[in-house]
């Protein structure tokens, strides 16, 4: 019984967000898809991604060394 108001409840969500998103229309899917952009496209944001990845990167490797360690 609970399973069935779980996905009761997700439903009634995604109808709800469906008809804001409706009543907002294209227009405004237009403004926050260019706010995103213009947040994702910024030099800073585009600095961190980069010294994100670097230190993702690193990581990977170090686990990769440590495991072939463990391995031994």
């Amino acid at each position: 019984m609970r399973k069935y108001f779980f996905w009761f409840g997700v439903g009634v969500v995604a109808m709800v967000a469906y008809f804001y998103g409706a009543k907002a229309g294209r227009g405004r899917y237009r403004d926050i898809r260019a706010s995103l952009d213009a947040v994702w496209n910024d030099p800073k944001v585009k600095k961190a991604r980069k010294e994100a990845l670097k230190r993702a990167e690193a990581a990977a490797q170090a686990a990769v060394k440590q495991a072939k360690k463990v391995r031994r």
